[in-house]
């Protein structure tokens, strides 16, 4: 993946994005910073598709959330809470 200061990406944008296209994505830096990546809409909508469901979409939807590993009910422990002095 190749680097780009965000001066040169700004200045070369045309280049900064033909390299994208050609290469794959693209680093962009901010004060040597790593900023943000520009990848081309193919890898994005993979990248979309592959990606795990927002919690809205989670909550929309008609199936079951059941997969949480939950205690027993019964089978927790309490503390004991000393008395204060």
């Amino acid at each position: 993946m190749q680097t780009w200061p965000v001066q040169d990406a700004k200045a070369k944008f045309s280049e900064f994005l033909d390299a994208c296209l050609a290469e794959g994505p693209q680093m962009v830096t901010k004060r040597g910073a790593e900023a943000a990546v520009l990848v081309s809409v193919h890898e994005w909508r993979r990248l979309q598709s592959a990606a795990r469901p927002s919690l809205k979409q989670l909550l929309l939807s008609n199936t079951g959330r059941s997969e949480l590993a939950l205690p027993q009910r019964g089978q927790a422990r309490r503390r004991k809470v000393e008395p204060a002095q």
